[in-house]
């Protein structure tokens, strides 16, 4: 029986982050009712201090959903990957892939102003924590924390963030934390990235304005102290950890954050889809958890838009089988990473160092990692 007093929709999206209005734009034109229900006050990300790391790929998508904001970007035209304590180097360039840089630093406010801009005021729901979802063949009902609102959706799309520890998700522990700054270099960076691995775990610098965003990878028992040491003694714990390539002037608040693979498996169930974080959160070595996740959103859109005319099973059905080898290739590249480059035994050290050495010296193999981590597993566009 229809309930006369709930909120119908088509496609109802859990989560207003950028994922989340990335598909919700996606859908536009498409004559499909969609509503986005998000658990936070308006405007939520204005404070957020995180910076994103955005394939070029990731550009090309926000392109074409007319919410690419580039006066907010900064260019990263090369990556120097290297390892301390051992030999061997890679430098990726934009050149060598016809691109205008490899990829592309924003603070995670300044790309979810982009988005929102584009979100027509009636299909966002803030404050709207979804207390329970109710599905049955014809539809799914969700109940809405705090009141007697329910909304009705032909599908309920989730994308509200870092997946639950249930059943269906599979966790593993890396036992490093995060720790988050902006620092001013000495020189200025000219668009290259550094990613240098350390015993304790990699050592991300990347390009964001004038400044480098830092994201240094080090064990959980080491972070309390790390956040507690004054500016100028973390500068010279950067310096010991990165070498002589770049020096610091300067650091801003640091924050940190546990690291942890959370996978979801299966990602979708009747009525009901996973993307972005809530389908799969990875260790930020080499940036690819948001670009996965964006990529989640493009390829459901399409696959939606592919099934028109069928129910969403089709749809759901069409969108799992062709995610696998994007998934499988972002989770294991990056939990490979972690797990390879994360210790100092010598005869790993000498096996990273021949690696390195090869992806420098192979042009093929080099563009094959190159591309994947630009444009995704089948190497768009």
């Amino acid at each position: 029986m229809t309930d006369q007093h709930a909120l119908h929709t088509d496609v109802a999206i859990i989560g207003a982050g950028p994922v989340g209005m990335a598909l919700a734009l996606s859908l536009e034109g498409s004559g499909r009712r969609v509503l986005l229900l998000d658990a936070r006050p308006p405007k939520a990300w204005a404070n957020d201090p995180r910076a994103l790391a955005l394939a070029h790929g990731s550009r090309q998508l926000l392109e074409r959903l007319q919410a690419w904001d580039a006066g907010a970007a900064t260019a990263i035209d090369e990556i120097h990957v290297s390892q301390r304590g051992g030999f061997g180097r890679t430098l990726l360039t934009a050149a060598d892939y016809g691109a205008p840089a490899l990829g592309y630093v924003m603070r995670y406010k300044d790309l979810a102003a982009a988005l929102a801009a584009r979100i027509a005021p009636a299909q966002l729901r803030c404050e709207c924590a979804v207390d329970a979802i109710e599905i049955t063949p014809e539809q799914a009902t969700l109940t809405l924390a705090g009141t007697t609102q329910r909304v009705t959706a032909g599908l309920v799309v989730h994308a509200e963030g870092t997946p639950a520890s249930d059943p269906d998700v599979r966790v593993r522990d890396y036992r490093q934390h995060a720790i988050i700054a902006q620092v001013k270099p000495a020189a200025p960076h000219k668009h290259r990235a550094w990613e240098r691995f350390t015993p304790d775990g990699p050592l991300a610098l990347l390009p964001l304005g004038d400044d480098y965003s830092v994201v240094f990878t080090v064990p959980s028992e080491k972070v309390s102290a790390l956040l507690e040491l004054d500016d100028d003694d973390f500068l010279a714990t950067l310096r010991e950890q990165f070498g002589r390539r770049v020096d610091f002037v300067s650091c801003g608040a640091r924050s940190s954050f546990p690291l942890a693979l959370r996978v979801r498996s299966p990602i979708i169930q009747q009525r009901q889809v996973w993307i972005g974080n809530s389908a799969q959160t990875l260790h930020p070595v080499s940036g690819q958890g948001f670009n996965l996740g964006l990529r989640d959103a493009a390829e459901l859109a399409t696959a939606l838009l592919d099934h028109a005319a069928a129910d969403c099973g089709a749809a759901l059905a069409a969108y799992a089988r062709g995610r696998q080898t994007d998934r499988r290739f972002g989770m294991g590249f990056t939990d490979s990473i972690v797990r390879v480059f994360s210790n100092d035994l010598a005869p790993l050290r000498c096996a990273r160092g021949i690696g390195l050495l090869a992806l420098d010296l192979a042009p093929p193999l080099r563009h094959f990692v190159a591309k994947r981590m630009i444009w995704g597993a089948r190497a768009w566009p």
